[in-house]
């Protein structure tokens, strides 16, 4: 990487080059972001995921600018423009527009009327007058009157509009105008279809202005959305005049004030083009600005719920009984054995139209005593609540647990490749239901196999660079998969397509070794998988875990890389490896400087340490139970002043939505979040976080439900 590359981001994440440059280089060794940021921090200076998420992010970022330097280099070359100083100032270049700003002029473009008044050879006249080489044009001009300009203020006109042109592809020009429009205010107007219900959601934005700077994402990804559905237009408010004097200043400054005949002249070229070629473009740019941040940081929300939401409490392995509620069709339920394995589905018809309770109960009953359940999963979608207080009225063992759980995505996994390879022998109702109770079991293990924009905690999901979202969330699913490790002899190949270093083809092979052999007995037994590799083998090992292995460090994050100091550890404690994991009291008589070498510094020492005082520790929190308020099934049993408990659905940049138990999701806007006012959602709430609530409007009309919290 260049070095121009490396003070970049080193600047931007308040780093050190060096740290930089080693990340880099790991990167170009074959590492993922898990790996580095947990068995490489000695080189790394102990950057965390993010930080290094961050530096493959622009890494990639400048070798896409690298190619584009490359084409942009040679088509100026090829025009014969190509300066010594032009050269290193495109080489040189960390921005990308930048870049663009220096390439316009050259550019290939469509024919303008700059390009009609070239040909008519209006050129030299345009540079005289560009350049303030004369007093008054009108004389120059009468020089180029003839068979292709008809007069001399045909000939003015052709000049100012190569002055325009000019002007417009001025890098220093541009990036003015781009820092006045930035402190100005976007502005926007109704268009004449912005009728009917579907236009109505937009309504706030008919007749809406507000600081380009400080306009919050949220809204601003609304405003475009509705432009892009065509009901309003939407303009930056530049101030036409100060733009004007600014740019004639700047350029008067550069060379000298021009008499009066050619002043005249210079306004008009630069009215025009700030008009016509300046002020479209600019917006367009401030605009895609503008919305690049507001992409970035509703990506993050999207990243943060998502995390949340993988890494939301397991209830464990435990045979579990799940409901997809319905009406009309029943419900489907199934149940499944400790490792999620299907072993009986049916369908029970509990409520209206065919109201078969008593059935419905002992059908209940039965299962449950057969198949040994200890914990219950009800989808929450139509006919949860009313499923909910039927399963209480079944006479469950004590012990037995009930919860809800989101189906949100449960559809499109039901549908799914992934869901048809596991039950080619049964519907996507069976499907779905399944997939509700591992939802209980094991939430990340689960979700993972639904694509993340479906399972409901996105904000204007469709409307960001997806791009962008594509990378972010990739690396939250890898991050959380590796966080927590992976069971080697339970796993999915999807799960373990996320283990780093695996990728779908390896993880494929390691699920082909497992059937064909059995259950792994040991990490290095991962070697004998085919194209797994070393260098694989080195990524992939210390999130992978063994459950029972004769090596116990096989069923923690210790790295085998790492096991001969673990054993040196429990030689000098005069004790086996087996009774040093585990050992909190044995751990804490490790001296960590002694282990520390050229290759194990004392950041890993020191995790090694931790790790093997509670060897293979799953960050997640316990599953709690939770009821709704038994009174409210609907928005019409709401009143203002209630009290109810709720669980957190969704986080945005303006609030959460909670579940209060009914169809619609109530929202406690930023304001609704503590005593003094604004407050970061994310900072005071998480996901699934189970929550009191105050009901404060409620809107029947549009179903709306303001909350605050308690």
């Amino acid at each position: 990487m260049k070095d121009i590359y490396v003070r970049y981001i080193a600047q931007r994440l308040e780093v050190k080059e060096w740290q930089v440059e080693n990340c880099v280089g790991l990167f170009d060794e074959g590492a993922t972001i898990p790996f580095i940021s947990r068995y490489r921090k000695e080189r790394t200076g102990g950057l965390d995921e993010v930080a290094v998420a961050e530096i493959r992010h622009w890494n990639d970022v400048f070798a896409e600018m690298d190619k584009r330097k490359e084409t942009v280099l040679e088509t100026i070359s090829q025009a014969g423009a190509l300066t010594e100083d032009l050269r290193l100032r495109i080489e040189n270049c960390t921005d990308s527009r930048e870049l663009e700003d220096l390439y316009l002029p050259y550019r290939p473009k469509r024919r303008t009327r700059a390009t009609v008044a070239k040909e008519a050879g209006l050129e030299p006249l345009a540079d005289k007058m560009y350049n303030v080489a004369l007093t008054d044009p009108v004389p120059e001009a009468r020089k180029y009157v003839g068979d292709k300009v008809g007069s001399v203020e045909d000939a003015l006109a052709g000049a100012r509009d190569i002055i325009a042109e000019r002007l417009s592809e001025t890098a220093s020009v541009r990036e003015t105008l781009r820092q006045i429009f930035r402190t100005r205010r976007i502005v926007t107007k109704a268009t004449k279809k912005a009728v009917g219900p579907d236009a109505m959601k937009y309504k706030i934005y008919f007749d809406y202005s507000e600081s380009v700077e400080r306009i919050a994402p949220h809204r601003l990804l609304a405003i475009l959305r509705a432009e892009e559905e065509g009901y309003v237009n939407i303009k930056v408010d530049a101030d036409p005049e100060r733009c004007g004097k600014k740019i004639y200043y700047d350029f008067c400054q550069e060379r000298r004030y021009p008499a009066a005949p050619l002043a005249e002249q210079i306004h008009l070229a630069f009215d025009d083009a700030f008009k016509r070629l300046l002020e479209p473009s600019i917006t367009n740019e401030i605009l895609k600005e503008a919305k690049e941040k507001a992409d970035i940081e509703s990506i993050r929300i999207f990243g943060e719920n998502l995390r949340q939401l993988l890494l939301a409490a397991p209830v464990g392995q435990k045979r579990t009984l799940a409901i997809d509620p319905g009406f009309r069709t029943g419900c489907k339920v199934v149940c499944l054995d400790e490792q999620g394995s299907l072993l009986h589905n049916e369908a029970i018809f509990p409520h209206p139209p065919a109201n078969e309770k008593v059935k419905a109960i002992q059908s209940v009953s039965a299962m449950v005593q057969k198949y040994g359940i200890e914990v219950i999963a009800i989808g929450n979608g139509t006919a949860s609540r009313e499923t909910e207080e039927f399963i209480k009225r079944v006479p469950l063992p004590k012990g037995v647990r009930v919860f809800t759980v989101s189906e949100d995505g449960a559809s499109i996994y039901s549908a799914s490749e992934v869901a048809r390879a596991e039950f080619p022998d049964h519907d996507v109702t069976v499907r779905g239901a399944v997939s509700i109770g591992r939802r209980l079991m094991d939430p990340l293990a689960e979700l993972v196999k639904i694509d993340p924009k479906s399972l409901g905690v996105g904000q204007y999901q469709h409307d960001v660079d997806q791009t962008l979202l594509k990378e972010k969330l990739d690396n939250t699913v890898e991050s959380c998969v590796n966080s927590v490790g992976v069971n080697l002899n339970t796993a999915s190949s999807y799960l373990l397509s996320y283990v780093s270093g695996i990728g779908p083809a390896l993880a494929d092979n390691i699920v082909e070794y497992r059937t064909e052999h059995g259950s792994y007995k040991s990490r290095k037994e991962l070697l004998k998988v085919k194209r797994l590799g070393d260098k694989a083998f080195e990524q992939c090992a210390g999130f992978l875990r063994i459950h029972g292995a004769e090596n116990p460090l096989d069923n923690s994050a210790v790295h085998p890389e790492a096991y001969h100091i673990v054993d040196r550890m429990a030689e000098d404690l005069n004790v086996r490896t087996s009774e040093l994991v585990g050992n909190a009291e044995l751990c804490s008589r490790i001296e960590a400087t002694r282990y520390v070498d050229g290759n194990f510094g004392l950041p890993t020492i020191n995790d090694i340490i931790n790790e093997l005082r509670k060897p293979g520790l799953d960050p997640r929190e316990t599953a709690q139970e939770f009821e709704f308020a038994h009174d409210i099934h609907s928005i019409e049993d709401l009143k203002t002043g209630m009290e109810l408990p709720g669980i957190v659905t969704n986080l945005t940049a303006f609030g959460a939505f909670v579940d209060v138990g009914i169809k619609q999701n109530g929202l406690i806007h930023a304001s609704q979040m503590g005593v003094k006012g604004m407050a970061d959602p994310s900072k005071v709430l998480r996901l699934h976080q189970q929550v009191k609530v105050t009901v404060i409007s409620v809107d029947l009309e549009r179903g709306r439900i303001g909350l605050r919290l308690l």
